[in-house]
């Protein structure tokens, strides 16, 4: 009996949120979209040296021999999305959603088939509209090589296999919806995934007339919005508030640059000092900008930061 040739390989899924709904609305219309994202889909995975398996209806299915690689496509494929439906009506934009997994799976010509195939798809199904997820075999090779942001969602359940998948979502940015995790990691789950109860189930965002606003920065803001009412309200002369609003803005600012993927942390920090030492030197007004010292040496920090990085 011949045996099935097998390899193991980054599989890569992907299909639009919603795409029925948007075919009932406008069909040539979603169609022309639709070949068109998936056109510039196609073009960032070959620039990332996977290969597109097979398209049907909505959904590709591509391989990466690179682990790396396969997560870097799909967050430029989501990147460039992201921009092409930005210039479209709400009604109209296109989201994917991509599953990415690392596998075996059986190689049949051109085409691949197994649980490494079953699980990427599974992911992809569960991904938020123009979010990634992927399996804990994806994010033990990729979570020291990339500067996304990482959340653990718990475990997902896929079809004819026995054990739950941990999964994660790859965080590039505001996703359109928050992610729902699938459950707790057990005991003995593999080294370097995080334990139970270190994520928090309370989605980390809600919805106001449609638009998401982080709960943390809600908070900050109700927060502010408390002091600045109890000094107005207690008819000081003086506007104390200042500080602990101060306060409030840098701690807002170091968390925002510590979870940012869009600039250099290390900058971004930086520059929220930099912005907290001259509001703080304002507010002590006396007639000199002691503050350009210390932003002198932040500066020079930054700067030399970024000729040892450039220059390695």
């Amino acid at each position: 009996m011949d045996t099935a040739n097998r390899k193991l390989t980054t599989v890569f899924s992907a299909d639009v949120q919603g795409f029925s709904r948007l075919m009932e609305v406008d069909e040539e219309g979603t169609f022309a979209t639709l070949k068109t994202y998936r056109d510039a889909m196609s073009r960032l995975i070959a620039s990332h040296n996977g290969r597109v398996v097979n398209t049907w209806g909505d959904g590709v299915i591509a391989e990466f021999p690179s682990v790396v690689a396969a997560v870097r496509a799909a967050v430029d494929v989501q990147n460039e999305l992201a921009t092409h439906n930005a210039g479209r009506p709400d009604g109209t934009r296109m989201f994917f959603r991509i599953g990415i997994n690392l596998g075996d799976v059986i190689v049949d010509g051109t085409d691949i088939y197994g649980d490494g195939v079953n699980i990427a798809a599974r992911l992809q199904s569960e991904a938020q509209p123009g979010g990634i997820l992927i399996s804990n075999t994806v994010y033990d090779q990729v979570r020291n090589k990339m500067s996304v942001g990482f959340e653990f969602l718990g475990n997902l359940a896929v079809k004819n296999i026995d054990e739950a998948i941990p999964s994660y979502a790859v965080r590039i940015g505001a996703p359109v919806a928050a992610p729902v995790q699938f459950g707790s990691q057990p005991a003995g789950a593999a080294p370097g995934l995080p334990r139970p109860g270190a994520q928090s189930a309370a989605r980390p965002w809600f919805s106001v007339a449609g638009i998401r606003i982080d709960r943390k920065f809600a908070t900050l803001l109700v927060i502010s919005a408390g002091l600045v009412g109890i000094n107005l309200a207690s008819s000081s002369q003086v506007f104390w508030a200042r500080w602990p609003l101060l306060v409030i803005a840098v701690v807002a600012g170091l968390s925002w640059a510590r979870r940012t993927s869009q600039v250099d942390r290390a900058q971004a920090t930086t520059g929220v000092i930099a912005v907290a030492l001259v509001a703080i030197n304002m507010f002590t007004w006396q007639g000199q900008f002691w503050a350009v010292w210390p932003l002198l040496v932040l500066a020079f920090v930054a700067g030399l930061r970024w000729a040892m990085r450039r220059s390695a």
